[in-house]
């Protein structure tokens, strides 16, 4: 104890003797004398593991009268350094609390400020207190950050995403997530280091434990992933598994590009029928690789083929590899089985649109392997969806697939119409007279 007293003592005579530098040196106008003053302080209450004064000392040396910037972002940046050394989580909290005081408000320790809450936020995680770290990471809007790395605004936003996703606060994820442009992925990084001129904003260097763009890629997508997968878009959760799959790294090791592909196939299949469904379709069947897994390329050219799939046969011979990937994935589906059903149902009824003008509900019925009353509710679902112009005579049983003719369609019809109307009359009339002519002549003969 007495040692320690002595310490303490000893302490606040080199502190208070610093202080007096600085004062002066600072009221010189002296920037690196008072920067030098300032962290020499904080390295003193470091070794000395006193972490009260080494609070005290950094709210009191930033709040004194006209200190200087650079001084300021020194000790912040030496202060950061000594948060993996603190002996309990309570002190670390501590430290970054007061360090991210001082730095609120401040533009030039900005980026500091960004990852002194990253870095409390990941804390409050491990403790479990999801929502009060997502509440710390929205506080901060890095985008407009100047001088902060593309990769480390990326990754920040990232973890803003996902934990919002954790906190199932999908609302607010998928405004997170815009924030990201998903054209940055593909940008030639080289390319774009320039030499700085004079007066531009100097952009720091990203640390270390900062992904590379492709690895951000692949972490985005997965959140995205998450994301449509709560609210059950299918086809979104395609091209999110496309993108990955379009990685450089991913698309050279066999045994990751594989599972993504076999995603790939079965979230497409999944997929309602639209224009976008059904030109990733042919895109994903040009597909070389898909050679590698012929069950699949053999499903997607049933989709392809207009031809009505019996849902018994094909469910029979693509139930073992469905409960495999409902198994291994987590994203098919509360009811893949269900959606699936659907979708064989959806081709049927669009291939027998191409082949029949008029079909009676029964018919319709059998050739769906459904009841009538099924085949109704399957075919109205698809006509308030617009993939399908139909109408059905309830009274007389009858599904007519003809588009009905609107105004502007009808009087273009009837122009035609008139045209050719009036041509003929034109050759007929010449016709006539040629005739007349004719004959005409034959009598003077």
């Amino acid at each position: 104890m007495v040692m320690a007293m002595v310490n303490a003592e000893n302490l606040d005579v080199e502190i208070e003797q610093l202080l007096n530098a600085e004062k002066h040196a600072r009221l010189a106008g002296d920037v690196a004398a008072t920067r030098n003053a300032a962290t020499e302080i904080l390295r003193l209450c470091f070794e000395a593991r006193a972490w009260n004064t080494l609070n005290d000392q950094i709210v009191l040396l930033t709040k004194r009268r006209g200190q200087h910037r650079q001084a300021i972002t020194a000790m912040v940046q030496q202060a950061m350094q000594y948060i993996d050394e603190t002996p309990h989580i309570e002190i670390r909290i501590k430290l970054i609390e007061t360090l991210e005081s001082v730095c609120n408000g401040k533009i030039y320790v900005e980026i500091e400020r960004a990852r002194l809450i990253k870095n409390l936020a990941k804390i409050k995680e491990e403790q479990g207190l999801i929502d009060e770290a997502a509440d710390l990471m929205q506080e901060v809007a890095v985008e407009t950050f100047g001088a902060m790395a593309k990769t480390e605004k990326i990754a920040f936003i990232l973890e803003q995403v996902r934990l919002c996703l954790d906190r199932q606060d999908y609302v607010r994820a998928q405004i997170l997530s815009r924030k990201i442009s998903t054209r940055v992925f593909d940008a030639d990084v080289s390319k774009e280091k320039k030499k700085a001129k004079e007066g531009d904003n100097v952009v720091e260097e990203a640390p270390l434990d900062i992904p590379s763009l492709p690895e951000l890629k692949r972490i985005y997508y997965e959140l995205m992933i998450r994301y449509y997968s709560h609210k059950k878009d299918y086809l979104e959760i395609c091209r999110c598994y496309k993108a990955i799959y379009e990685i450089p790294s991913v698309k050279e090791n066999t045994t990751e590009w594989i599972p993504i592909l076999r995603k790939i196939c079965w979230f497409l299949v999944l997929s309602p029928h639209d224009p976008m469904q059904s030109s990733l379709l042919n895109c994903i069947l040009e597909d070389r690789n898909l050679s590698e897994i012929p069950n699949f390329k053999l499903l997607l050219k049933q989709l392809v083929t207009m031809e009505v799939i019996q849902w018994t046969t094909l469910w029979d011979s693509y139930k073992d590899e469905f409960e495999n990937e409902n198994i291994l994935g987590e994203y098919l589906g509360a009811e893949p089985e269900k959606d699936l059903r659907e979708r064989v149902i959806e081709h049927n009824i669009l291939v027998i649109s191409e082949y029949y003008a008029r079909i009676t509900l029964k018919r319709l019925a059998e050739l769906l392997c459904l009841s009538v009353q099924e085949a109704e509710k399957h075919l109205s679902d698809m006509v308030v969806s617009k993939a399908l112009v139909a109408k059905i005579d309830r009274p007389m049983g009858i599904v007519c697939f003809q588009r009905a003719k609107d105004s502007n369609d009808v009087l273009n019809s009837w122009a035609a119409n008139l045209e050719s109307l009036l041509d003929l009359v034109e050759k007929s009339c010449h016709q006539i007279h040629k005739e007349t002519m004719v004959h005409k002549a034959a009598l003077k003969v």
